[in-house]
């Protein structure tokens, strides 16, 4: 990841990519008020968290919930320019109205599984190629700092399709890669990952893109979130999306549901000596402003549950 200016920040050991304001919100049927999104992001942002997906450009009607994009964009890259402000854009026209609203930093979702490509995005993976390739052209033309990123969606399995092959997510890897991402992570979309799988599937990612490796996107659907977090660390990754409250999973993907939580992530990293520059505590205090966006939604994670265990300190 390239993070925005975060000039007399202590330094991190690894990087935490909130991703509830955009994969979160898009999953709910309720519709979060943009005043109280914006408080939100606000407090998300308080924690020390350093890059925050904050929305995504598609048309309204398909994501009601996204409709005030470019308006969440302006206040976050306005109120914190200290944090790399993210948004996922579809294709070329998403990303066009991306950089109209100021967004420094642009993710493409591209699908390992041709079904839920088509489901998606309604284009299978090549087309989606060609997509990105034109968003990074038109990136370098008109807004050359802009930093754009892919994350391969069901790279390690499919609810529609069914298994994914392995060779045809890194074939694709490298063929976003060669369109001139900046990064290509890896996406558990529908929570079918274990860890031998993700271990396997990222050091292949590395020999492949080297540098251009990127975040590890995993859901907690079957309870194997942390522990594959765990393993993509073992091999090197060091860039993590996560959700507050663990809110969101993918409307396309049917059973898609549960992402890592972030609260859980931040406090095993940290019991670890595994420093993430976040206050756990401060985004504790963050779940209440989500709740009270989302009155009634259920808000999931252990360790805001259980509370700090005494005489427990962040990593130094």
């Amino acid at each position: 990841m390239r993070p925005a200016d975060t000039t007399a920040r202590p330094s991190v050991d690894v990087l935490i990519s909130e991703v509830g304001p955009r994969d979160g919100l898009q999953s709910v049927q309720a519709h979060m008020p943009t005043a109280l999104k914006c408080a939100w992001i606000d407090a998300l942002a308080t924690s020390g968290l350093r890059e925050i997906e904050v929305g995504s450009f598609v048309p309204p009607r398909l994501l009601p919930q996204m409709a005030d994009a470019a308006q969440v964009v302006r206040h976050a890259v306005a109120r914190h320019p200290g944090i790399t402000v993210m948004a996922l854009v579809p294709n070329l026209r998403g990303a066009e109205a991306a950089l109209a609203a100021g967004t420094p930093k642009l993710t493409l979702p591209v699908s390992a599984s041709p079904a839920h490509s088509l489901a998606n995005v309604r284009k299978t993976p090549a087309a989606m190629v060609d997509e990105v390739r034109a968003v990074v052209a038109m990136c370098r033309d008109t807004a050359p700092d802009t930093v754009v990123e892919v994350g391969l969606s069901t790279a390690f399995g499919c609810t529609l399709q069914g298994p994914v092959p392995e060779d045809d997510v890194i074939a694709l890897a490298v063929a976003c890669a060669e369109a001139g991402v900046h990064e290509v992570g890896l996406s558990d979309t529908t929570g079918m990952a274990q860890p031998a799988q993700v271990r396997r599937l990222f050091r292949r990612l590395q020999q492949e893109l080297g540098p251009r490796a990127g975040a590890a996107h995993l859901h907690n659907t079957r309870g194997l979130g942390l522990a594959n977090c765990l393993a993509a660390y073992d091999v090197g990754v060091r860039t993590f999306d996560s959700s507050l409250a663990g809110l969101g999973g993918c409307p396309y993907a049917p059973g898609a549901s549960g992402n890592v939580v972030t609260e859980d992530l931040v406090y095993l990293f940290e019991s670890m000596g595994v420093r993430t520059g976040v206050d756990w505590q401060a985004l504790v205090a963050a779940r209440e402003v989500l709740a009270q966006g989302l009155p009634g939604e259920p808000l999931y994670g252990m360790s805001p549950l259980a509370g700090l265990p005494k005489g427990w300190a962040p990593a130094a």
